[in-house]
């Protein structure tokens, strides 16, 4: 019940921004809501269930190129979006099948190849992606203010879908299944747990948010390229918001896009010339202070005072 509450106030208090009409202010907040659905949807297979994947960047391209194409043949945006979230999922559960195989960092170079492969694709397939040149998407025919606010509002939806969606794996079946492979995965298969296909779930999971974040992207930014969608930040982003936020607990992604958005947007500004030196360093300190994330330690000071005041 607390995590559902939590949840109702948070999008409450941040769909209030919509009515600011500040389009600085709605940009932030559509790459704040863009950050936590990326790192949610990598916390379902890196934080709960123990598997390192790279192939989130892959995901994000896919969904925001097969959105693209849908409406380049006069499909509505809706069901373009609709469709991203489908492909990029299925395509999760069939390539997950044999690189769930492997384990550690060979499932992590095989993650990350991925997304390399599916851009060489995309860049090899002019006549339907535009190869290098990338795609155009139709544009709204609205005034910037209210584009800004309806797309802060379509992640920011995405973004309360996904930790929904968190928050009923975490609190069921799935979840436990995904929390006994992260700890053990050898004993969670002695004990009964078919762990090839809850992994299969998790990465489908991961997927599937992650292809819907990117078709939004898409039609927000109006043109997408293979350099830009397929970068591989898209997945190393959300692996950096889970560790500091809290790997595998339920809000800490998106406290951890809360701080990375704060860190990047403060780093860009005053840092213009080394600014991702000086981000790398922040984020290294961080995870090193705060090696469990802010939602761990916050927890820990929480429980170090309510026992202080008993």
């Amino acid at each position: 019940m607390r995590d559902w509450l939590i949840l109702g106030v948070g999008t409450l208090l941040f769909g209030l921004l919509a009515l600011s009409g500040d389009t600085y202010l709605l940009r932030l907040g559509t790459m704040l809501a863009m950050y936590a659905v990326l790192a949610m949807s990598w916390n379902f297979i890196g934080g709960m269930t123990g598997y390192p994947s790279f192939a989130t960047a892959a995901f994000f391209g896919l969904g925001a190129y097969t959105s693209a194409i849908l409406q380049a043949a006069q499909m509505p945006m809706a069901v373009g979006w609709a469709a991203a979230g489908l492909v990029a999922g299925g395509f999760a559960l069939l390539i997950g099948l044999p690189i769930l195989r492997l384990k550690g960092h060979y499932f992590a170079i095989a993650s990350l190849s991925i997304g390399e492969i599916l851009r060489e694709v995309v860049n090899t397939s002019e006549e339907i992606t535009g190869g290098g040149m990338g795609m155009n998407l139709p544009l709204l025919r609205l005034p910037p203010e209210v584009q800004a606010q309806a797309f802060y509002l379509c992640m920011l939806g995405l973004a309360v879908l996904t930790t929904a969606v968190a928050i009923l794996v975490h609190h069921g079946r799935l979840g436990f299944a995904f929390r006994c492979i992260e700890q053990n995965e050898d004993a969670a298969t002695v004990l009964g747990v078919d762990t090839r296909t809850f992994k299969t779930a998790a990465f489908g999971l991961s997927a599937v948010f992650s292809g819907v974040a990117g078709a939004i992207y898409g039609n927000w930014v109006h043109y997408i390229e293979p350099l830009d969608v397929f970068d591989i930040m898209h997945s190393v982003k959300p692996l950096v918001m889970v560790l500091l936020g809290g790997l595998g607990t339920l809000f800490g992604p998106i406290f951890g896009a809360i701080v990375f958005l704060a860190l990047e947007e403060a780093v860009w500004r005053n840092f213009l010339g080394v600014h991702a030196a000086v981000l790398g360093v922040l984020i290294v300190a961080m995870v090193l202070f705060l090696p469990r994330g802010l939602a761990t330690s916050f927890e820990q000071i929480a429980r170090r005072f309510r026992g202080k005041a008993a």
